[in-house]
């Protein structure tokens, strides 16, 4: 009798060890199951200052490369001097992304209504002509953005 009053409490513990603490509480509901985070888009290109020579490029956050090909004209009004107009200087830019064809284009110092400007849309990227140096070469200061934002 001694063998069989030790089997008993083991398959009483053996027993409540097997029951799952769910059972006890039928009416609790399961959570409901959670639906993926979708991926957060990637965030847009900062903007980027360029101060480019003639014949110098910049390679852009997507690869792409803006290259100042040439001073086309410059007509400003020279330093210390009175002028009725300021003038306007004229610069050409190319735009070759990583793939596909280069694109060319020019922007203004000073563009008149129907006649130049000093932004330019290059694929996904504003390009605008923030400053240009005198002389037979400038330097141009081009600020680079994202075309959307």
């Amino acid at each position: 009798m001694r063998p069989l009053s030790l089997l008993l409490p083991l398959a009483l513990l053996a027993g409540c060890a097997a029951t799952p603490a769910a059972s006890s509480h039928p009416e609790a509901p399961m959570p409901p199951p959670t639906a993926p985070t979708p991926p957060a888009p990637p965030p847009a290109p900062a903007a980027r200052t360029l101060v480019l020579g003639i014949g110098e490029a910049a390679t852009l956050a997507d690869g792409s490369r803006l290259t100042y090909l040439r001073l086309v004209n410059d007509s400003r009004c020279p330093p210390g001097v009175q002028c009725i107009w300021a003038g306007d200087a004229e610069i050409a830019l190319r735009w070759q992304p990583a793939r596909g064809p280069a694109q060319d284009a020019s922007l203004h110092t000073n563009p008149l209504p129907n006649r130049g400007a000093s932004t330019v849309i290059f694929g996904p990227w504003q390009v605008r002509l923030d400053a240009l140096e005198r002389g037979i070469a400038p330097n141009a200061t081009l600020q680079v953005t994202a075309a959307g934002g």
